[in-house]
């Protein structure tokens, strides 16, 4: 394997001698892999990952504050492209399967010998090199496919359909197979993609069709086709899938095509629709949404992020962090909840708050509830489990090592610490 094909590697693991061992006594290189951090828990294991956007994680399934399964639920929100690999102990491993949904490539047994580990990783890096080879396949679509893009493309392209031949579209659409019975309704989402060079200049082929719908297939019913230097995915699901998927569908897109083929991708995302004959509607907002923004910067661009109220750029980062300000004592706020109360798409909100902040959403999130923590700690007489649900923790112990990982030290140490000053002060 060249080494300019090594895929990168988190190791996340609470059990410090195994950590360690994992990491120094394992030949990566050999195995296809370069080690680029490790973690003694969840939390800072998924700073790592937003941090190097590694191929792979290899997690147990058991750790302090985040457990493994929580971990690549998280994972996959900020970097769906990430496989990741479970250790975990016998009565686990049903537990772990659960997991399947979030990426998860590898399922390894404790006690593992180093024989062991190593074998698997051969076996994992032989996945990841079929994922990579997929990515970049020209296959031509199926005939089934094929058959269903050509009943999709003159509903999308076409300004003919009328809202009242929208039971013809729909018969005609349950026997051509892209609809299975009449009980079938669902809605309707228009997505554009287009490959980018480095000076910004579309390179999109017909053989990408395969690559975006392979992806769009791990979370949503799908039919695409090429037309005018663009990948055209009609996508389709209940309104729930597309809240839950479509925001990870359209980050893992561009993130594999900046990996696999080294190249920007560039989505436009229309409003959700529960009509056929609304679709050519929904491809121009797509193509609207597509042409918004810088046109050399990849990710996706969501039509519902340009309206008016929504505005962008420097004030929606603004907006942003008055928000955090209001909210960081919620402990389930995330990305996605905050995104929701701007009524923004999470790809747009992250990239926002990372081009105009400088960091990350979950890093500003915790430099906020530790300062906020620090100055209760100095200034209150609060317990420090009361300190700790007031800045957003349900759990005091990851909350007093969030603080120490911070601060530097303790909350009581500082109380100490403050406390021996003040009455040094007073003497």
């Amino acid at each position: 394997m060249a080494a300019k094909t090594l895929y990168t590697v988190v190791v996340a693991d609470d059990e410090d001698e195994l950590r360690e061992a994992v990491c120094t006594m394992i030949p990566w290189q050999d195995y296809g892999f370069r080690l680029v951090g490790s973690a003694g828990n969840g939390l800072d294991a998924l700073q790592l990952v937003e941090k190097y956007e590694p191929d792979l994680l290899l997690t147990d399934i058991r750790m302090p504050f985040i457990s493994g399964i929580e971990l690549a639920r998280q994972v996959r929100e900020v970097r769906p492209a990430t496989n990741i690999a479970f250790l975990s102990g016998y009565d686990d491993f049903q537990y772990a399967k659960q997991a399947i949904q979030y990426n998860i490539i590898s399922y390894m047994l404790k006690p593992l010998t180093l024989e062991g580990l190593g074998a698997e990783l051969r076996t994992i890096r032989q996945k990841i090199d079929a994922q990579f080879a997929m990515f970049r396949q020209t296959a031509p679509q199926s005939d089934g496919q094929g058959r269903l893009a050509a009943v999709l493309m003159p509903l999308v392209l076409d300004d003919y359909a009328e809202p009242e031949r929208e039971d013809q579209a729909e018969e005609y659409a349950r026997q051509c197979g892209l609809l299975r019975d009449r009980d079938d309704r669902p809605c309707y989402t228009v997505i554009v993609s287009t490959l980018l060079n480095e000076d910004g200049s579309n390179e999109t082929s017909p053989a990408f069709i395969s690559s975006v719908d392979r992806l769009a297939a791990k979370y949503l019913r799908s039919v695409s086709f090429f037309a005018w230097g663009k990948v055209i995915s009609v996508l389709m699901g209940n309104p729930s899938d597309f809240e839950e998927y479509l925001h990870i569908l359209t980050d893992e897109i561009p993130q594999m095509a900046s990996r696999v083929l080294g190249k920007r991708c560039r989505i436009g995302v229309s409003r959700m629709t529960q009509s056929l004959t609304a679709l050519h509607g929904a491809y121009r907002e797509a193509m609207e949404a597509l042409r918004q923004g810088d046109g050399t910067e990849g990710g996706a661009q969501f039509i519902n992020d340009l309206s008016p109220a929504v505005k962008g750029g420097s004030l929606l980062c603004k907006r942003a962090l008055e928000a955090l300000d209001q909210n960081y004592m919620d402990a389930s706020l995330s990305l996605v909840s905050l995104s929701g109360m701007l009524d923004v798409s999470p790809n747009h909100l992250s990239a926002c708050i990372k081009k105009y902040a400088g960091e990350t959403f979950i890093n500003i999130l915790i430099r906020k509830r530790m300062e906020a923590a620090r100055e209760l700690v100095c200034g209150s007489n609060l317990k420090v489990q009361e300190i700790s649900q007031r800045c957003g923790y349900t759990d005091q112990h990851y909350f007093s090592y969030c603080f120490k990982k911070y601060c530097g030290e303790s909350p009581n140490a500082m109380r100490r610490r403050m406390g021996m000053e003040k009455a040094g002060e007073g003497v």
